[in-house]
């Protein structure tokens, strides 16, 4: 498998050198035998986005502009990085290709805040920014210093950007690896900079640290508190505890209970004793017994209409709760939006609730929505904000998002909804025919998952934790290969981003049990839910875009043949 290119990134003010440093430094990749590339936000190349907004910027008579508020500027630059983003430079640093980039979004916050645009509106942008980056950081960061411009600059503004730009870096280096470029000698002397910049960043990356290796898991047994030293490697900057392996061994086990439930075994159907006193769920979101029932009841059932699918499923997923949707079927019959009335499921839910049941599940925590729709009571707050995206024709406009992201955005829009919620409504939209996303796209890590990383890393290494579970996403091959775990995959489906992002909550859970002396963020010490045994009969039928039913069905026929053997 081709490895995945390294991003460098070029940054400073105008008339510093950028553009021949940058140049020289591709030069370097290639003189090492690195395939490289360099490209500069927010982009040159006719025929592209980047273009149109380099030319609005510098010559906006030409496109008949006269004038632009400095925040409307920074959010064209920012829709022209997320079109580099995508279009190139993912598909170039996947393909092998290290990509070597003049300006990043440190470029929008500098010039953004010295044009004078509200700085809460430059973070808001440069959040999308970054969610489009998801898990590609860069190897460097060239800041290019010179104490005065190599070309004619407005003296007072150039000030200004290079006193923003180390206020940036002040806030930054220690996030990332940022190296300080010194541009007022010879050109040759900024070179030999970086490369010896390069050379060590190589010896950093192949080299884990002494500190890194060094693991103090007191009270632990020795075959569960040791960790090959070349996991440091495959991870860094990230530097994994002894939890790191758990949450494989989890994922695997959790899997294999599964598959004994689904070939009618009888229970136990394990022998960890923390699996048969505590419930988690499945390796697999898509397995769950809610998401099973949104799948097969609430997705696939009914009118298959863009509009219709998006309302049946964000109705739903509000509650997310199966016995509220029953509920609901039985007060008003076949729920769809055509006929929809907000009088009659106002009272199905009021009755319900007067009558002391819970509609709401525990899985996750919905705001109230009191400020945003004037009702104190929560439910009606919801069926409001479905009735505003329905009328804002959101399900026409999710249907033709290009992107994971781009859906995820319009939904993190809405009142109520934060970006957690946004990501878990947008991955159930995506189990219908409304989209067809890869769930290998995007994450947003919960604040359970971010317990879970924090047990199994004991430094981010400068990563997000969006970073971290897209690494493991990318690594589960290895990682079940190096501790010898033979893992079995959903009839050929490898763990999603959606999936790792929900094992590290379930980690962290487990964890509380099994490594108790690793308390992580969340400080929480006991598992609420006990694990009851159920004998209930296992149908579970998925997406039909991801081609694993037939399989199923097939799987399903070997298991009754081998049954009836055995009775005969």
């Amino acid at each position: 498998m081709k490895n995945f290119g390294k991003l460098y990134v070029f940054e400073g003010p105008d008339g510093v050198g950028k553009t021949e440093l940058s140049t020289r430094f591709v030069a370097l990749l290639e003189k090492q035998g690195i395939t490289a590339k360099r490209l500069a936000f927010p982009g040159m190349d006719d025929g592209t986005l980047g273009k149109v907004v380099h030319n609005l910027h510098h010559a906006p008579e030409s496109l008949n502009i006269k004038q632009m508020a400095p925040a409307s500027l920074q959010l064209l630059h920012i829709a022209a990085h997320l079109d580099a983003i995508e279009s190139t430079i993912i598909p170039a640093l996947r393909s092998g290709t290290s990509v070597v980039l003049d300006r990043f979004w440190w470029s929008t916050k500098v010039y953004g805040l010295a044009a004078g645009a509200n700085k809460r509106l430059l973070d808001a942008m440069i959040d999308v920014e970054l969610a489009a980056w998801g898990s590609v950081i860069p190897a460097s960061i060239f800041l290019v210093k010179r104490q005065e411009p190599l070309r004619p600059e407005p003296e007072l503004m150039w000030r200004k950007w290079t006193e923003l730009y180390e206020r940036l870096y002040a806030q930054e280096h220690r996030k990332a690896q940022v190296v300080e470029i010194d541009n007022n000698g010879s050109i040759a002397d900024a070179v030999r900079q970086l490369k010896a910049a390069l050379d060590q960043g190589q010896n950093q990356t192949l080299q884990p640290t002494a500190d890194q290796l060094k693991l103090e898991l007191s009270g632990r047994a020795s075959e569960r508190a040791t960790i090959s030293p070349s996991v440091f490697t495959a991870l860094a900057p990230a530097v994994p505890t002894i939890v790191y392996d758990t949450y494989w061994r989890f994922a695997a086990e959790r899997q294999e209970i599964f598959f004994r439930r689904w070939r009618h075994q009888r229970p136990p159907w394990t022998q960890d004793p923390i699996f048969s006193e505590f419930k988690f769920t499945n390796a697999y979101r898509a397995s769950d017994r809610v998401s099973q029932f949104l799948i097969k009841n609430v997705i696939y059932e009914g009118d298959q209409a863009e509009e219709e699918v998006f309302f049946r499923i964000i109705l739903f997923k509000l509650f997310n709760k199966i016995e509220t949707w029953e509920r609901l079927t039985r007060a008003v019959g076949v729920v769809c939006y055509r006929d929809y009335d907000s009088r009659a499921y106002d009272a199905a839910l009021s009755k319900a609730i007067d009558g002391g049941e819970t509609i709401y599940s525990a899985a996750y925590i919905m705001p109230s929505g009191s400020k945003a729709f004037g009702t104190t009571r929560k439910h009606r707050a919801h069926l409001q904000l479905l009735e505003r995206m329905m009328d804002d024709e959101v399900a026409l406009r999710i249907a033709g998002a290009r992107t994971m992201l781009e859906a995820f955005t319009l939904l993190r829009s809405y009142p109520m909804i934060g970006d957690f919620l946004a990501y878990q409504y947008v991955t159930d939209l995506n189990y219908s025919n409304l989209t067809s996303f890869s769930e290998m796209q995007f994450v947003i890590p919960g604040p359970g998952a971010k317990g879970g990383i924090s047990k199994c890393f004991e430094s981010l290494g400068g990563l997000t934790e969006a970073d971290l579970i897209r690494v493991v996403a990318e690594r589960q091959e290895q990682e079940f290969e190096r501790l010898g775990i033979s893992f079995r995959s959903l009839w050929g489906r490898p763990l999603q981003l959606i999936d790792c992002q929900n094992v590290f909550c379930e980690v962290d859970k487990y964890s509380r049990v099994y490594h108790p002396e690793i308390a992580g963020s969340s400080l929480r010490t006991r598992i609420k839910q006990r694990f009851r045994a159920s004998t209930e009969s296992l149908d579970f039928w998925y997406p039909p875009k991801w081609g694993i039913n037939e399989k199923i069905a097939a799987s399903k026929k070997e298991v009754s043949d081998e049954l009836s053997r055995v009775s005969a």
